[in-house]
């Protein structure tokens, strides 16, 4: 992984277009029609690492998942994110990495179909709060914390269906 202060974010950038305009001509050769680039910015925040807005034909990423992730961010998320918007132009809405885009990614992109990345996300993580149950510990977000708190929302394991406690640790 290179440092963030050595490639300057405009650089990042042209990369990042660079890959989606490789991307967008492999779909148009496969599909045989046309594809409007996409909208795309850099506000995305939390851990996810790119999120595709289908009628709006933009693609936010997160910036910060993007300088500390470089090659494999630019590899894979982004034609992960413009897959989903090759799929809704040709196929409407279907499941979203179901079939169509799995095909996106497989046949056209010749890269794998992963839907979920594995950076680390120390650095984009909001506080996390401490909940058990029968089987494990639980870390929910300051979101989900506070649903619990103020508006006595109960979540259940998926594992073991038992009620997440919260561990107060200044008891």
């Amino acid at each position: 992984m290179t440092s963030i202060s050595l490639i300057p974010f405009r650089h990042l950038k042209m990369q990042v277009q660079r890959k989606l305009n490789q991307s967008l001509l492999l779909a148009e050769a496969y599909f045989k029609r046309k594809f409007t680039m996409p909208e795309v910015n850099y506000e995305l925040r939390g851990i996810k690492a790119g999120v595709a807005y289908l009628q709006k034909n933009e693609i936010k990423f997160n910036r910060t998942l993007l300088q500390e992730n470089m090659d494999e961010f630019i590899r894979q998320v982004v034609p992960h994110e413009l897959a989903h918007l090759i799929v809704y132009q040709m196929f409407g809405r279907v499941k979203p990495h179901g079939k169509e885009w799995q095909l996106v990614m497989n046949e056209i992109f010749k890269l794998p179909a992963d839907t979920c990345h594995q950076f680390d996300i120390k650095n984009v993580q909001g506080k996390t709060f401490e909940y058990r149950c029968a089987c494990q510990t639980h870390f929910l977000t300051i979101r989900r914390h506070n649903k619990i708190m103020k508006e006595n929302i109960e979540y259940l394991c998926k594992k073991c269906k038992g009620k997440l406690v919260f561990v107060d640790d200044e008891e």
